[in-house]
């Protein structure tokens, strides 16, 4: 006799709320992370040797996109024969897994082991490329050369730095073409 009953007040429920349309479905969101480390240290290796160090405070890995968000990042760069070559850091960044491309964003500094410095708000590494750009202002700090402009394509060494609108002081300066 319950069960009864209960369809029926069921019923006299659901006829009331006619009028009234359900609440939107709540579904999870699509970049919600796979997994969050902490304190999370990466080797990237090629043939064995040391190309760069990622570490992190916190990294959501997101497999869907194959893809890592960074906070607090500090990332080591190593030379063709594992030598440490440059260091990055930054508040925040992401690494793409399957093109091995990296950026850093929110004051951002990358300090060479020969005393160059460059700053600037976001820095993207293209490894297909072997590049390093920005569309934002920068300055680099070399004990040759002040650099500053409105962005910049370089090698990931910072020899031949390319930038928008430079102006700065010694070295040797290549324009770009407008």
């Amino acid at each position: 006799m319950r069960r009864p009953a209960l369809l029926a007040a069921l019923a006299a429920v659901l006829g009331a709320c006619r009028g009234i349309k359900p609440a939107a479905v709540v579904e999870r969101a699509t970049d919600q992370a796979d997994q969050m480390l902490v304190h999370m240290i990466h080797m990237l290796t090629t043939n064995g040797v040391a190309r760069a160090k990622v570490q992190a405070d916190t990294a959501y890995l997101f497999s869907s996109t194959q893809s890592a968000d960074l906070r607090t990042v500090r990332v080591t760069f190593y030379d063709a024969l594992g030598h440490e070559t440059s260091t990055l850091s930054a508040r925040t960044g992401s690494y793409q897994w399957r093109t091995g491309d990296m950026e850093g964003r929110g004051n951002v500094v990358v300090v060479t082991t020969d005393g160059r410095r460059l700053e600037t708000e976001a820095l993207r590494y293209n490894q297909a490329k072997d590049s390093v750009s920005s569309d934002v202002p920068f300055v680099f700090d070399a004990p040759d050369r002040h650099i500053e402009g409105e962005g910049f394509t370089s090698d990931p060494s910072f020899r031949n730095v390319i930038a928008k609108r430079p102006r700065g002081t010694g070295g040797r300066f290549v324009l770009p073409n407008q």
